[in-house]
């Protein structure tokens, strides 16, 4: 678990980057391809906290 939370942490930061970046580009297909790079990141982060969550209510309660 404590890898797929290293993992989320890496996401997390990279879409905050992309979205940076999206901010600051004056070319506007860049602009448009890193918010929509960010937000695919920020997706795939969603999808990897909501697995570590399915992971915690299925595993036993010791």
């Amino acid at each position: 678990m404590k890898d797929y939370r290293t993992h989320l942490e890496t996401l997390r930061q990279q879409a905050a980057e992309a979205a940076l970046i999206s901010a600051l580009t004056t070319v506007r297909h860049k602009r448009e391809l890193f918010a929509k790079h960010a937000q695919h990141l920020d997706a795939l982060a969603d999808e990897v906290e909501h697995a570590m969550a399915a992971a915690k209510e299925q595993a036993p309660s010791a």
